[in-house]
């Protein structure tokens, strides 16, 4: 699909609500690029500049990268781009980046994935991770061929710290609690799509749907 104007997403969703999956269907089936934050946030601090140094400080102190700092680093990385159509990924945070997103460049469409947190729960605390590579695996649904190791390398797969049942619950509390200011910011400008359910490809074809209804009217009106 070629799109005849820049057309630029949001999407949104808790951890393991299978974000990761559908992004990459969006950006695969729509030409859209990926734009990932904790990708930039890496490669910045990685590269030592001078946000990811103020950044790799806020985190070592276990704080939160304060709003000012993540929307430098952020938009200045969306300016840097020539013109193009893409799909943010875990930008904007808090209901100050969405408005300082606003002001730089005008989002489209929101995409938030609804899924109920004792399926996150399910899914997430049966995730196991091949960290050298980042694969990941789920017992319930995509295992291993060989339990315990990674289809590649043969090496030992280990379940994250941050995917215990405990930890789990501590992380969907405080992403709904943060997050739910921007969703109802973006619901107030009219922009928010929410898709729910339990199961990623039975979610997909609607946001397909959608995508597709709402691409196709940006051609014909420009048309």
């Amino acid at each position: 699909m070629v799109l005849h104007r820049i057309f630029r997403a949001v999407i949104m969703g808790p951890p393991g609500s299978g974000k990761g999956t559908v992004s990459g269907r969006i950006t695969k089936t729509f030409g859209l690029k990926h734009i990932s934050s904790g990708d930039i946030l890496r490669a910045n601090i990685n590269a030592k500049t001078e946000l990811g140094l103020l950044m790799k400080s806020s985190i070592d102190q276990g704080q939160l990268v304060p709003d000012d700092i993540m929307c430098r680093l952020i938009l200045s990385d969306l300016r840097a781009m020539s013109p193009s159509s893409w799909l943010l990924d875990g930008f904007p945070r808090t209901a100050f980046q969405a408005e300082a997103l606003d002001d730089a460049f005008g989002v489209d469409t929101v995409i938030n994935l609804n899924v109920p947190f004792h399926t996150i729960k399910q899914r997430l605390t049966s995730r196991w991770t091949h960290l050298p590579s980042g694969r990941v695996y789920n017992i319930d649904f995509n295992p291993p061929k060989v339990l315990g190791l990674d289809d590649v390398t043969g090496e030992p797969l280990v379940q994250r710290g941050d995917d215990t049942p405990e930890t789990v619950t501590r992380r969907l509390k405080a992403y709904e609690t943060q997050t739910e200011p921007v969703l109802e910011y973006y619901r107030s400008k009219g922009v928010l799509q929410i898709f729910s359910g339990t199961e990623t490809n039975k979610i997909w074809p609607h946001v397909e749907a959608f995508l597709n209804g709402k691409l196709y009217s940006v051609k014909q009106n420009v048309a």
